[in-house]
C-alpha cells in the first residue's frame, strides 16, 4: 500500500529544514548502503552523525510526531533517524530493496523496516527526472511530490529513483518499524481507522456506533501489535 502524506513539513518548517541542509556537507551516498545498494546507488548524502542531518531530522520526526494521518498509516513503533540525500547531474539508484534490519552504526539502535518513506524537499518543477519508482502487485508507480510532501511505502518493494538530468533533487528517507509487523493486518487497520473518522465528521465521535467501531478497532490493534 502506497499512501502519500501532504504536508508533512508546512512552509515554515520546510524551510527551516533546507536552511540546515543547504549549506551543509555532502558525501558519496554508499557510505551508507548495502553491498546490494552500492552496486546501483550514485548519488550524495549529509553523514548520518553530521550535526546538519541530526538537526533537521529532529525537525522532520517533530513534524511526523504530530502529523495524523502518519500515525494511523504507520502505526510506528521505532523509526531510523531521518538521513537525507541529493541527486543531480544524472545521479540515480537503480532497483534495489531494503534492507530488512537497519544497525545504527556505533549503538544497539535498530529497526526492523516494515516501511519506507520519502519526504521531498524540494518542488517537482525545479528538476527533471528524479522520481521515486516503486514496483508492486499492479505495476510500477512513480512519484514525485511537492515540497513538504511525503510517500509511505512497504519497505519490501523493489523500488528505484530516476536519473535527474536538471537542476537537484533533495529528499529525507528513512525506515518504519510499525506496531504491526502484518502488512495486512496493518492495511485493515488503516482502512478501519479512516472510515470511522469519515463517518464520525456526520454523526459525532459519541455516536453509540462509532463509539462500538472504534472499540473493535482497539481490540484488533491490541490483538496484533508488538511492543
Amino acid at each position: 500500500m502506497l499512501i502519500a502524506i501532504p504536508d508533512v513539513l508546512d512552509a515554515e518548517a520546510l524551510a527551516r529544514v533546507r536552511a540546515v541542509i543547504d549549506t551543509a556537507d555532502w558525501v558519496d551516498g554508499n557510505a551508507t548502503s548495502g553491498y546490494q545498494s552500492a552496486l546501483a546507488k550514485r548519488n550524495h548524502q549529509l553523514p548520518e552523525e553530521s550535526p546538519a542531518a541530526q538537526e533537521a531530522g529532529a525537525l522532520v520526526l517533530d513534524a511526523l510526531g504530530r502529523n495524523p494521518l502518519f500515525i494511523a498509516a504507520a502505526l510506528p513503533l521505532k523509526i531510523y533517524p531521518p538521513l537525507f540525500n541529493s541527486y543531480e547531474g544524472g545521479e540515480t539508484f537503480g532497483v534495489h530493496i531494503d534492507s530488512a534490519i537497519r544497525i545504527r552504526r556505533g549503538t544497539d539502535f535498530r529497526v526492523r523496516t516494515d516501511l519506507s518513506a520519502t519526504l521531498f524537499l524540494e518542488d517537482p518543477e525545479a528538476y527533471d527526472g528524479g522520481e521515486l519508482t516503486i514496483e508492486g502487485q499492479f505495476g510500477a508507480q512513480q512519484v514525485k511530490l511537492p515540497a513538504g510532501h511525503m510517500i509511505l511505502y512497504p519497505s519490501s518493494s523493489l523500488h528505484r529513483v530516476e536519473p535527474v538530468t536538471r537542476g537537484r533533487r533533495l529528499g529525507s528517507f528513512f525506515w518504519i518499524q510499525s506496531m504491526v509487523r502484518d502488512s495486512e493486518a496493518r492495511r485493515t487497520l488503516f482502512e478501519m481507522d479512516t472510515a470511522i473518522q469519515t463517518v464520525a465528521q456526520d454523526r459525532g465521535q459519541d455516536d453509540p456506533a462509532i463509539i462500538q467501531l472504534t472499540g473493535v478497532y482497539h481490540n484488533l490493534l491490541r490483538r496484533w501489535a508488538d511492543s
